[in-house]
């Protein structure tokens, strides 16, 4: 009856199949299940919906909420079936993403922390079933997170009922790493209690009226193993530019030794300019972030990292396999909170976050387009970039400066699509240098992008096309007829080059 982990003894009735509790969701619902890039999502009800969709002929198409990504290619499996309208706010598989970019899946790109507020307000719907993976369930019915928060909570608190998958392969020892603290609605609000990374203001499981709860589903099943690739020569240059800078802003007095707490968005590159740390002089870091990586246990392991605070741990197979075996060890320096809480304008801007993030390109003035190829066809989503972003004391963006083998340049005249605007990006690196534009005017930018951030094999071309964009005027000048010319000639030949 697994004492242990459903200690609620009401609830132990409610256990039951994934196929019987997938009988819940029905066509046209609107539901959202846990996860954040791959952790902690749900692994067993999400796929019965999908073979629900497959092999019934009764229509089954509903709106899928989640934190972020989901592992387990649960995306690709409801996407295959037709079971997905609607999804929000974030995803990475290839075969959904093909869908969305077709029309036949509507996906609403989100700044992660707002889901959840705007659901609170009513303002998405509401909330028919919360799918959430938990640890446990407490005695008096709170639902224990497993490796993620991210939307979790909220989505128990404001759906109208709740499956729970009680995961056997998550250690009970998650159980006490969790922060959760719901806002109240606004305008009833207070402020957020946060003024330092290991602040704790909420409490370990998330609570609601056990009657909620509909069904209970046993599953072992570990985490999606993260797919980040590891450190190489240019995600090295771009992690020693920004420790060179970082040295330089403490030697002028313009930050502390020890530095602010540091956020990294997820994937290789930021992945890896975190790592770099580890061989910096700062000492004593903390972070304050979305995901925690590998990176985030290499600074905790080797003394760097005195503390760290998520929204879901997300690591490779086998530092999964080692950081769970041993989580006592981490438990007084890690926290994981609810993505709203750990993306919050309010506690990103007290607590002065250094935030590096990543581009898929960024043009000569500083806008960064992170979603979209070619300006139409979307990639992944805007995920926490910009919440970040927008209120971080360092807002950074990071990128390789050339792909596909010198045939895309990331550094272009004018982003197709942009996500975070010239007013929210302080800093452009890549393997070549530096961009520092703070500061700086339009003009004085777009020459400091093109020396320090371009490869050479595009430098002369975007010095061209900023000499004859300056030559026709303007505060951000630039020649509408050949803004976009790099895309065109990719398009047309394969290459940003003529």
């Amino acid at each position: 009856m697994f004492e242990d982990r459903i200690r609620c003894a009401a609830l132990r009735g409610k256990i039951t199949s994934a196929a019987d509790a997938a009988r819940l969701v029905r066509d046209g619902m609107i539901v959202g299940a846990s996860g954040f890039t791959r952790a902690g999502d749900a692994k067993a009800v999400p796929l019965e919906i999908a073979r629900r969709a497959r092999e019934e002929s009764d229509p089954l198409r509903i709106t899928l909420m989640t934190g972020a990504s989901l592992g387990h290619d649960t995306d690709r499996l409801l996407t295959e079936a037709g079971a997905l309208s609607r999804r929000l706010p974030f995803q990475v598989d290839t075969t959904l993403r093909r869908a969305i970019n077709r029309g036949d899946v509507m996906f609403v790109d989100q700044h992660l922390s707002e889901t959840v507020e705007l659901l609170r307000a009513n303002r998405l719907g509401k909330l028919d079933i919360a799918i959430v993976e938990a640890v446990a369930i407490t005695e008096n019915g709170g639902i224990v997170p497993t490796t993620s928060v991210g939307n979790s909570a909220s989505f128990a608190i404001l759906a109208e009922k709740v499956i729970v998958e009680i995961n056997l392969a998550q250690p009970l020892a998650l159980e006490g790493l969790h922060d959760i603290w719901i806002p109240e609605r606004r305008p009833q609000r207070e402020p957020l209690p946060i003024v330092r990374a290991h602040d704790r203001i909420g409490v370990a499981a998330i609570e609601i009226p056990p009657e909620k709860i509909a069904a209970i589903v046993i599953t072992n099943t570990p985490d999606s193993a993260s797919t980040v690739l590891p450190a190489d020569a240019d995600t090295a240059l771009i992690a020693g530019h920004l420790i060179e800078f970082f040295q330089h802003e403490v030697s002028r007095g313009r930050l502390p030794k020890r530095l602010p707490p540091l956020q990294a968005g997820i994937g290789t590159i930021a992945n890896a300019v975190l790592s770099g740390f580890a061989a910096s002089p700062f000492e004593a870091l903390t972070i304050y972030s979305e995901v925690l990586q590998d990176s985030t246990f290499d600074l905790l392991d080797s003394g760097k990292a005195t503390f760290a605070s998520g929204a879901s741990i997300t690591l490779s197979g086998a530092r999964q396999e080692k950081v769970f075996g041993e989580l006592d060890r981490y438990r007084d320096r890690l926290v994981l909170r609810p993505q709203e809480v750990s993306n919050h304008p309010e506690v990103i801007r007290r607590l002065g976050l250094i935030a590096i993030n990543t581009a898929l390109e960024a043009d000569i003035y500083g806008n960064v387009n992170s979603t979209h190829v070619g300006g139409t066809h979307m990639m992944n989503g805007i995920g926490g970039s910009g919440d970040f972003a927008r209120n971080a004391a360092y807002a950074i963006f990071a990128t390789k400066s050339v792909a596909k083998d010198g045939r895309i340049s990331s550094i272009v005249p004018m982003v197709p699509h942009c996500d975070h605007n010239e007013h929210d990006v302080d800093i452009v690196v890549t393997e070549r240098g530096l961009a520092n534009l703070t500061g700086l005017a339009p003009r004085e930018r777009a020459m400091n992008v093109i020396q320090n951030c371009a490869h050479p094999l595009y430098r002369d071309l975007l010095r061209d096309y900023y000499r004859d964009a300056a030559a026709l005027g303007g505060h951000t000048p630039h020649r509408l007829d050949q803004a976009f010319s790099f895309h065109t000639r990719l398009a047309q030949s394969g290459s940003m080059l003529p």
